[in-house]
């Protein structure tokens, strides 16, 4: 198994995108149960709050 953790400052942004888009890409490519993907926080700082506003999924 392979592991791969994303981390940024608050875990709002950047590494939980990461952690998406790596997912979304094995999963494409029939290879998910090779991996384990997660996203994580240098800081304490953004504990509570949600995924950043920008990066949410958009309904058209």
């Amino acid at each position: 198994m392979i592991r791969i953790m994303f981390v940024c400052h608050g875990n709002i942004c950047r590494s939980p995108m990461a952690e998406f888009v790596l997912k979304d890409m094995v999963k494409k490519h029939g290879i998910e149960d090779n991996f384990f993907i997660a996203s994580s926080a240098t800081s304490t700082e953004e504990i509570g709050n949600p995924v950043h506003r920008g990066y949410k999924r958009q309904a058209f």
